[in-house]
């Protein structure tokens, strides 16, 4: 113990992280991506634009589908739920990190804690298709919103969905050789500003319309017969699990410059400081201004009849923040994806800007977006299967495991109530994953019917 990781770009000067073994040492993902040097400010950053995305313009959507009193209600216990939940996967790293061994990732985690199977075969995958997902997502989202910004300018424009997805792909393949996690930190902070921007006007551009004399019908009630609503309901919770996901705390912690003892519960304040400010206005509002007519991003909600309903400059501006975010969140969602790839293509022992190590990380990065924009060009209904992603990944990652990973940990008494609280949290979150799962599949092939491959969406 008492040893650090990189505190210089040189590898010759390398003190290794507190608690990691040889073994670890030489472990290339670690050394090059998930470098311990940031404080807690820089957390607090990360963690922000990890959570905080353009999915929360979803939110007024997920309340039509479940009313206002379970909707709200859904959206508090998400917030704390998750935070509960992150913390205590933040009390168990820090735990393992005291007794000799700092766990930098995940898959590390739980097979440290639960089993070599479980990281393998479990934690791992979801949380590369997780991760992946969302970076597919993100490039997809990006597209839209070069699109919208261009048809705003050229109402008549012929320029389809999939070439501007492509642009935005461009974009990425260029920014996903930023080297580090840390290397993000300034990013993230503008990423931040960004969120609570692009939410500010989302919020004011809800109440403006609501208020208007082009203010639509109010109409609260939910749609469609019985089953349609139980589904609908269930594929809500799935967006909100999707929309609180983050899967990458420890990743993220592992940025974090060592000792790690309460730097992350501060990190975790800063960030649920903005989801209180943003997730909060921009569903409450959206949902009071279009009602049951809300859809899966309230921007849409924005144009009537293909004509706007605000200054185009205003759209303009909410467009253009979101895109901006959006590419952050990218880069963030990427670094799981790029130690993977450093872990089994760099060599740690020689420089991490040496030739040896630049053209493997060039070629596995500008690989991983080209496919991701190839993925987000033809699958334009990915919104849908970001859904099953919550059910399958979000809600296992985020409201299960760390629940488990504590329990086990420190094995509170079973006559008490922390163990009990912990396990009911852990078995209800895996029922609404079940049933979420089935009601996402159900939507994706509703949907399935009305959209086809590089569809102009």
């Amino acid at each position: 113990m008492g040893t650090l990781l990189p505190t210089s770009e040189e590898v010759p000067e390398i003190d290794y992280q507190e608690g990691t073994s040889s073994s670890e040492q030489l472990d290339a993902g670690a050394l090059f991506v998930l470098k311990s040097r940031g404080s807690w400010l820089h957390c607090g950053y990360h963690l922000t634009t990890s959570i905080v995305a353009p999915s929360l313009l979803s939110l007024p959507y997920a309340l039509s589908l479940m009313g206002w009193f379970p909707g709200v209600l859904c959206l508090i216990l998400a917030a704390l739920v998750t935070f509960y939940s992150y913390n205590l996967l933040s009390l168990v790293l820090e735990h393992h990190a005291q007794l000799g061994r700092r766990q930098l990732r995940f898959r590390v985690m739980a097979e440290d804690i639960l089993g070599p199977a479980w990281g393998r075969y479990f934690v791992g995958p979801i949380q590369f298709g997780v991760c992946y997902g969302s970076v597919i997502s993100c490039i997809l989202l990006g597209g839209q919103s070069l699109k919208f910004i261009y048809l705003l300018s050229t109402p008549e424009g012929s320029i389809q969905l999939y070439g501007f997805v492509s642009i935005f792909g461009i974009l990425m393949l260029v920014l996903a050789q930023i080297p580090s996690f840390h290397s993000l930190r300034h990013i993230s902070l503008v990423s931040l500003v960004l969120a609570l921007a692009y939410s500010a006007c989302t919020t004011a551009g809800s109440v403006h319309i609501g208020n208007s004399k082009n203010a639509p019908p109010k109409d609260y009630s939910i749609d469609g017969i019985m089953q349609n609503r139980v589904f609908g309901a269930f594929n809500a919770i799935s967006i909100i699990a999707t929309t609180y996901g983050n899967g990458i705390i420890p990743e993220i912690q592992a940025t974090i410059a060592p000792p790690v003892k309460g730097k992350m519960f501060k990190g975790l304040c800063i960030c649920y400081a903005v989801i209180a400010s943003t997730y909060f206005s921009v569903g409450v509002s959206g949902y009071w201004s279009f009602g049951n007519q809300a859809q899966p991003t309230i921007l849409s909600n924005f144009m009537g009849d293909g004509q706007p309903l605000l200054p185009t400059w205003f759209l303009l501006l909410t467009n253009l923040f979101t895109l901006m975010q959006v590419t952050a969140i990218s880069l963030i969602y990427l670094q799981p994806t790029n130690e993977v790839f450093e872990k089994w293509f760099a060599d740690p022992k020689m420089d991490q800007f040496s030739t040896r190590n630049v053209i493997p990380r060039l070629i596995s990065r500008s690989l991983s977006v080209i496919i991701a924009t190839f993925l987000a060009a033809m699958l334009p209904f990915f919104g849908d299967i970001m859904a099953l992603f919550g059910a399958f990944g979000c809600i296992p990652l985020d409201f299960i495991l760390p629940m488990v990973l504590y329990n086990v940990t420190f094995k509170p008494s079973k006559k008490g109530l922390m163990f009990w609280g912990n396990t009911s949290i852990a078995v209800a979150s895996t029922l609404l994953a079940a049933v979420g799962a089935v009601a996402s599949v159900r939507q994706i092939v509703l949907d399935a019917r009305t959209y086809s491959l590089f569809a102009d969406v």
